[in-house]
């Protein structure tokens, strides 16, 4: 009978850090190719931080633990089926610790979010990644800017001053425009000259709500499922972290009756 668990629960293991084996060094290689990570660390200000070595050593972490659980159950190796366990509860001892931190420091994360759109809006035009990712998130979201359409002064191609001589000057990029359903093609030139009608005209051809706020109430409406998907993912980490003690303990005991 112990054999017969000790067996199940070595592939459920097997399973499951083989999961982690493969996804993470895949999600980062893919990223890498398409050139996001790249992007991210043209835009982000962490005291000279590259963003890409996070991304590097948060996969490399997760193949070697992953590496761990999947010989060591295959194996019945102790020794790496108790590394992959501790070192899955550090990490998720670190996630939650993370969490707290994220909820104390809530307007850090904020000014730092205004900054990334911020730092994305004067780069818009230079990097077409950077241009795709602006316009989903302003288009998902609905909104224009981090706070407002006005934030898109900071691009030298739509801000208002004088000597601006682009056609987009006091414009908005087209996916700051309200969508009409009855229109099949996008039109491109909806945000030109935007900026310059009052306020009330705007709200009518633009979103006028930044994305920072939109983000905000997004998480508000959707705290249910966030909540959801983030205790999922710990319930997940103490299911594996279980089921690498229970296999320990009944390789140790099959050993124990030799």
């Amino acid at each position: 009978m112990k054999r017969f668990f000790s067996q199940r629960g070595k592939t459920t293991v097997v399973i499951f850090s083989c999961w982690e084996l493969t996804l993470h060094p895949v999600s980062v290689c893919s990223l890498h190719t398409q050139g996001v990570l790249s992007n991210i660390s043209s835009i982000t200000d962490l005291g000279g931080f590259d963003p890409v070595w996070l991304f590097l050593v948060v996969g490399g972490v997760m193949f070697i633990l992953g590496f761990a659980g999947c010989i060591g159950a295959l194996r019945e190796n102790t020794f790496l089926l108790k590394f992959f366990s501790v070192f899955l509860g550090i990490i998720f001892f670190l996630e939650l610790t993370a969490g707290v931190l994220a909820f104390v420091f809530k307007d850090w994360i904020k000014d730092q979010l205004y900054f990334f759109i911020n730092n994305n809006i004067r780069a818009y035009r230079d990097d077409i990644d950077l241009q795709n990712l602006i316009d989903f998130t302003q288009e998902y979201w609905q909104c224009c800017g981090a706070f407002g359409a006005d934030d898109w002064n900071l691009n030298i191609y739509f801000n208002c001053t004088d000597s601006n001589a682009s056609r987009e000057r006091c414009g908005v990029p087209f996916s700051c425009c309200t969508k009409d359903p009855a229109e099949d093609v996008i039109n491109t030139q909806c945000g030109y000259d935007a900026r310059q009608k009052p306020e009330v005209d705007q709200q009518i051809v633009i979103y006028t709500k930044g994305c920072v706020p939109q983000f905000e109430k997004w998480l508000q409406d959707n705290l249910t499922i966030v909540a959801g998907i983030f205790i999922g993912i710990a319930l997940l980490q103490i299911f594996g972290i279980c089921l690498a003690q229970n296999l320990v303990s009944d390789i140790e005991a099959v050993r124990a009756s030799w």
